[in-house]
């Protein structure tokens, strides 16, 4: 049954990912990311990362993807013409979309001929916990304790920064 999830979930990231690939509208681009992102987030949930699957989704899926969407929607191209199906499309010289095709396949060969040469034997101990946030959130709390906090404060200044930056001051007459 495991093996069945991970497939599909691997199959439903790779498709996503060759639909992004060859998509001329960059809204239904964005879509099919976030189903990308949700694939890949299944996939660390999978592997036993379930932290990381919740960070996947929280701050790809909730931030990046939401700012991609936003920035999609706000920045239209002037066109002319009022016809929808002009709308959000990227147009791409031949010249280039064949040096990345050749580029991509021949990256894609090398993976593969990486995979299958491999061997993918599980050494080691076999995993005893089945959730890493509470090994995660034991590690921040003693003995990462220290970075965790200036961290803390970094993004705190970096906020007020921001706050000062975007402050409405009146200029001068």
């Amino acid at each position: 049954m495991e093996a069945i999830a991970f497939y599909g979930f691997a199959a439903l990231a790779i498709a996503s990912g060759l639909f992004i690939l060859f998509s001329k509208n960059l809204i239904y681009a964005a879509f099919a990311l976030f189903l990308a992102f949700l694939g890949v987030a299944a996939l660390y949930v999978l592997a036993g990362a379930d932290f990381l699957g919740v960070s996947q989704i929280m701050i790809y899926v909730g931030g990046v993807l939401v700012l991609l969407i936003f920035g999609i929607m706000l920045t239209q191209k002037a066109n002319k013409s009022n016809d929808p199906s002009r709308h959000n499309r990227v147009e791409i010289l031949i010249r280039r979309e064949t040096w990345g095709f050749l580029l991509g396949a021949g990256f894609f060969v090398v993976l593969v001929k990486i995979i299958f040469s491999s061997d993918f034997k599980m050494t080691g101990d076999s995993m005893t916990s089945k959730s890493t946030i509470r090994t995660i959130g034991v590690e921040l709390m003693t003995s990462h304790l220290l970075p965790f906090e200036i961290v803390a404060i970094l993004l705190l200044v970096s906020l007020v920064g921001a706050a000062y930056l975007a402050m409405n001051r009146n200029p001068m007459p």
